[in-house]
């Protein structure tokens, strides 16, 4: 594989999400742009902790054809799909952190409206914690194609910055850089968490 600090990079993320614990027993999968028609997908199967580049197959972009035969993550086609929509983005990480499974669980509308934290700042854009983020949420659904073409109609009429939760399910972001997507993972955990814990204390 040609050398690609992209990957590289990918790679260094992908094991400190494994350390972080949020893609346990081979979950998740993580992927890299190389061009308009190529990127680059983790195997399934495989511990994101442990990855390796030989662990990130070449796929063509409008297919989800893999040139090497061998068996790419089962969620491809939401990464391709995202590829697709928006020529910017560069990396996307998709996680299954317990905060991320439970919160698109416990929040019953169709997005997690996110405001007054100051970290919402960690996301590319955001200036002021009294602006609101609102992270789509889909149900989630065994039929890839089928929650791909959810994401897409959302796509034609609404905003779709950051990433997506997938109910019961985790997290899809995404940046322009795999730094940029790392930033927001970090940043969309942290924002997850507080929420998570001031409903708790609401609740009580």
């Amino acid at each position: 594989m040609t050398e690609n600090p992209q990957l590289h990079a990918l790679l260094a993320a992908c094991h400190w999400i494994g350390e972080k614990g949020w893609c346990p027993a081979t979950g998740g999968n993580m992927s890299l742009r190389l061009d308009d028609k190529q990127c680059l997908v983790t195997e399934s199967g495989k511990d994101k902790g442990r990855l390796t580049e030989q662990d990130f197959l070449l796929v063509e972009t409008v297919t989800n054809h893999v040139p090497s035969g061998r068996t790419p993550s089962a969620e491809t086609g939401l990464h391709t799909l995202i590829y697709r929509l928006f020529p910017q983005v560069g990396a996307i990480l998709h996680t299954h952190s317990v905060n991320t499974t439970v919160l698109s669980r416990v929040e019953k509308s169709e997005a997690l409206v996110l405001q007054g934290y100051e970290m919402q700042k960690s996301l590319s854009g955001q200036k002021s914690h009294l602006d609101c983020v609102s992270i789509p949420i889909f149900d989630n659904d065994q039929d890839i194609p089928v929650l791909a073409a959810k994401v897409a109609a959302f796509a034609e009429t609404m905003p779709l910055h950051y990433g997506f939760l997938v109910r019961g399910h985790g997290l899809y972001c995404w940046g322009r850089q795999v730094a940029e997507a790392r930033r927001h993972l970090e940043g969309l955990e942290f924002l997850f968490q507080c929420e998570l814990q001031r409903r708790l204390l609401e609740a009580k």
